[in-house]
């Protein structure tokens, strides 16, 4: 199993999840984070004053999958999330070790 853990611009969460889902994807946490990468914040003017906002807004998404699976979610969140410009975000694909759900005890694959 795998933990595909994605950061992506907010506005594109939804068809993210839909695509997902489209694809056999049960469930997900979202998280919404704030940081900066290569985009470097941008700057900004109130009441006359101009100011840097370095840590720009983003949603973090954690799925658990099976390990054959892994490839179909990263290129569907790869498509999904896309628009082109600097500050897309950044996929992390990392080794799970196990799942237990908590209302049955059920483990490993069967947990998801």
């Amino acid at each position: 199993m795998k933990k595909v853990e994605a950061v992506i611009r907010h506005f594109k969460l939804e068809e993210v999840k839909d695509a997902l889902t489209e694809i056999g994807v049960q469930g997900m946490t979202v998280s919404e984070v704030r940081g900066f990468g290569r985009q470097k914040g941008h700057k900004e003017q109130y009441r006359g004053a101009e100011y840097t906002v370095d840590f720009l807004p983003k949603a973090k998404m954690e799925v658990i999958v099976p390990d054959d699976q892994v490839k179909t979610v990263v290129d569907t969140i790869l498509e999904s999330a896309r628009t082109g410009q600097i500050g897309d975000g950044k996929i992390f694909v990392m080794p799970v070790e196990d799942i237990i759900r908590i209302r049955t005890g059920e483990a490993g694959e069967t947990a998801l």
